[in-house]
């Protein structure tokens, strides 16, 4: 598929940022209990949403990023020495332990190479995964993380805050750079510690926040073939990584160019069409919900289990 036919879609994936930006709440309340929770029909994403508690079950991340399941996951701690993690009340701090790990040594490594005390944490997945209510498509093997684009302060967030407080926009007005107010080094710094993790498949930013980081990367460029623009993603970036070892069941995403992707097929996301697109003749239609017959058979037994 060329570039070009994905344009209807933009409307949809520029309405990601919002979503990221959605408040939580102090008090959560459980869902009601589905009518029919046996009907083959039913959205994956309302079976999955009404398991709090991962499957205790070897971890595993099975299926696509963006159709699969989590068996056995962790949860990251909802403070670390240099990381906290935010809107709480999603219960989406959950991943495949080899996400936990990255994520902890990520936070570790980022007091020394920049400016910034911490990261701050925002959706991971659900306890065992699946498709989600709101917000994502991906997220759904514990492989992805948002990491916001928001330094961590020298305190810890109360949990008003942490429901309520929005992420930085680092990407100016007009949507063709960073914002010079905004964007620092240390913002480049993080991105590039992890993007030199062997374990990460590929980072997703803001086409702007590719652009300054092509501009300011110097020589060493081997690690921005990790770094792709995609719609959105000027509040935080996404962290994936590749399926681990344990995960047999887990499918790959395409290996990501050997370039540095800062050419061309950077320009092509600034071109006005792209950046300010007319809106659509016609309401894109939206897909039908994914049921369990679209997840791979694994997953009803990680939905099922006690």
């Amino acid at each position: 598929m060329t570039r070009t036919l994905w344009i209807p879609l933009i409307v949809l994936a520029l309405a990601a940022p919002a979503q990221a930006q959605d408040k939580g709440t102090l008090d959560p309340k459980p869902l009601p209990p589905l009518a029919n929770p046996n009907d083959p029909k039913a959205p994956a994403k309302e079976l999955f949403a009404r398991k709090p508690q991962p499957a205790p079950l070897a971890a595993r991340a099975i299926g696509f990023y963006t159709k699969g399941c989590l068996a056995g996951a962790t949860a990251l701690p909802v403070n670390g020495p240099s990381w906290q993690v935010m809107r709480l009340s999603r219960n989406r701090n959950w991943g495949h332990p080899e996400l936990i790990r990255f994520l902890e040594r990520l936070a570790g490594k980022v007091p020394k190479v920049s400016d910034w005390p911490g990261l701050l944490m925002g959706d991971l997945a659900q306890a065992r995964g699946g498709p989600m209510l709101t917000g994502h498509t991906s997220h759904q093997v514990g492989l992805d993380a948002d990491i916001w684009l928001t330094p961590m302060p020298n305190r810890e967030l109360s949990r008003l805050e942490r429901e309520e407080m929005s992420a930085t926009n680092v990407v100016r007005a007009d949507k063709k750079d960073v914002d010079p107010n905004v964007w620092t080094p240390g913002h480049a710094a993080v991105v590039r510690a992890a993007a030199l993790d062997p374990k990460v498949e590929r980072i997703i930013v803001n086409a702007a926040i590719k652009k300054a980081l092509c501009r300011e990367a110097g020589n060493d460029r081997n690690w921005l073939r990790k770094v792709r623009p995609w719609w959105g993603h000027n509040y935080h970036f996404h962290v994936r990584m590749a399926c681990p070892s344990d995960s047999p069941e887990c499918k790959a995403q395409d290996p990501t160019p050997a370039n540095d992707g800062c050419g061309a097929e950077l320009d092509w996301w600034f071109r006005d069409a792209i950046l300010n697109p007319p809106p659509p003749k016609e309401p894109p239609k939206r897909k039908p919900p994914l049921t369990m017959a679209d997840l791979p058979p694994a997953c009803r037994q990680v939905l099922m289990t006690p």
